[in-house]
């Protein structure tokens, strides 16, 4: 039977709700970003999985270690187009960076893409969006995605 838990890895509260079902399993989101010039969504649909590593920011880098086996993310495209555009699932949790091992990495794999992309300035003008990691903390390239953030963004996409 599921309960419904208080969890957060990074909000300086535990405010996001999400669903602890049997075998301990919490479902967390995520946000990952990208440069479509380096590694688009179109570049993950081809590959099927992909090592998401070279992220040297600690913070991010936590995330990342946080991260769980069937948790799902957000795919960004940032610097050209800054948008979400996809979903992903972490496939693989607990790796290590294979060009630096003090650093964290994950293998994601697609979902799906997006009905309708939703661009930095559609989050930035959605008051109910505010404190989303992706506005605070814009530099951050992993970002913790509240579960109610998480579902005001997939409602958005089918507006």
């Amino acid at each position: 039977m599921a309960e419904l838990i208080q969890n957060s890895v990074n909000c300086g509260e535990p405010v996001a709700t999400v669903r602890k079902t049997e075998g301990n399993f919490v479902q967390q989101y995520w946000l990952i970003k990208s440069e479509p010039a380096a590694y688009s969504w179109d570049d993950l649909i081809k590959d099927g999985e992909t090592l998401w590593d070279g992220v040297r920011n600690h913070r991010a880098a936590n995330n990342l270690r946080t991260m769980k086996v069937g948790d799902q993310a957000f795919f960004y495209h940032s610097v050209t187009g800054k948008e979400i555009v996809g979903i992903v699932e972490i496939s693989v949790a607990g790796l290590s960076d294979p060009k630096d091992p003090a650093w964290a990495a994950v293998k994601v794999k697609p979902v799906r893409a997006l009905d309708r992309a939703i661009s930095l300035a559609e989050i930035k003008a959605d008051t109910s969006l505010a404190e989303i990691e992706l506005v605070r903390l814009s530099r951050l390239s992993v970002a913790e995605i509240r579960p109610s953030e998480w579902n005001h963004i997939i409602s958005l996409t089918k507006a």
